[in-house]
């Protein structure tokens, strides 16, 4: 396959995960300012997205104040964030269209309704949308998109390199969607373990649709414990930590079988050391070590590992 093909489909996959994470995270910040609180406490709790994304010097310097319509804006509709949901559906479908010829035609339909849809909304006046709205549109249509990759397309080359972006993004989401849990919690202290850190575990849970099945894998009470361990360690987890960098690892052998000696495994090699690093941990070691630590070193570990993928296979000269 052509490098250039290879990265058009790594980054179409990549782009229509980041997409959802934008949705999502919009999804955790309305839901949290739900609690009773402060106006201050509100400018926090949506700050700590901006500081999870790493897109807070980026929306400060063009809106300033910290209020829920701006940071609805800048997350879902502003294309000057590279990172907002309009942006990287744009994004997505244009290396769509330029790898047409290696997308089935229902997975072009599904990219290009998701577009129009988009399209469509951005010319709603503001006042008629909401927040649950928008995360439900983004989010249905995003699993449209990837139901019509895995029902219609061969399981190529083509299809691995979709699904390592899926994959590594999606690993850094969770990533970040957990650490909003540490910039949101960080100057109350006196709250770890009271009742609303009890609802903000279950606001991620549900961020990520994962409420019903954390219930179904562990019963009882929603936990620090308990959640971090769902959404890092727990291999039956689809969001977690652990089973999108095995199913990464999954999908960069398949290259590597495919390839053989004509192109490194150097990804496949730095994705398996970072699994192994991550199975030899369990959920009080991480706690130990701090969980924004860890998923500081997480978050660094998968940047390393596009990177070397991008080496790998995308700097060839066709």
């Amino acid at each position: 396959m052509l490098s250039r093909t290879a990265s058009n489909l790594f980054w179409m996959g990549r782009h229509l995960e980041r997409a959802e994470t934008a949705a999502r995270l919009l999804d955790v910040g309305q839901r949290i300012t739900l609690l009773p609180n402060s106006d201050a406490g509100y400018r926090n709790e949506w700050n700590s997205l901006l500081q999870a994304s790493g897109t807070s010097d980026l929306f400060l310097q063009k809106y300033g104040e910290i209020t829920q319509e701006n940071i609805e804006e800048f997350f879902f509709f502003d294309r000057e964030n590279p990172s907002s949901v309009v942006s990287c559906v744009e994004k997505a479908r244009e290396a769509g269209r330029i790898v047409r010829t290696a997308l089935t035609s229902q997975v072009w339909d599904a990219l290009n309704v998701t577009y129009q849809e988009l399209r469509r909304i951005e010319k709603t006046p503001r006042d008629k949308l909401d927040t649950a709205t928008l995360t439900d549109v983004t989010t249905g249509h995003t699993s449209t998109v990837r139901g019509a990759i895995n029902a219609t397309q061969l399981r190529n080359d083509g299809w691995h390199f979709i699904h390592i972006g899926f994959g590594l993004e999606r690993a850094d989401a969770t990533a970040r969607l957990l650490d909003v849990k540490y910039f949101v919690l960080l100057p109350r202290v006196e709250f770890v373990g009271s009742g609303l850190d009890t609802y903000q575990w279950m606001v991620i849970l549900r961020a990520l649709s994962a409420h019903r099945a954390f219930h179904w894998a562990y019963g009882g009470d929603i936990t620090a414990g308990g959640v971090a361990d769902f959404l890092i360690l727990n291999g039956e987890s689809p969001r977690s930590l652990i089973t999108s960098l095995y199913e990464t690892v999954w999908h960069l052998d398949g290259l590597a079988r495919r390839y053989g000696d004509d192109v490194p495994a150097t990804a496949r090699d730095r994705a398996k050391l970072t699994l192994d690093a991550l199975q030899e941990r369990d959920i009080d070691a991480i706690f130990d070590e701090g969980l924004h630590e860890f998923l500081s070193w997480f978050i660094g570990e998968i940047a390393a590992v596009s990177n070397q993928v991008h080496q790998d296979y995308f700097l060839g000269g066709s």
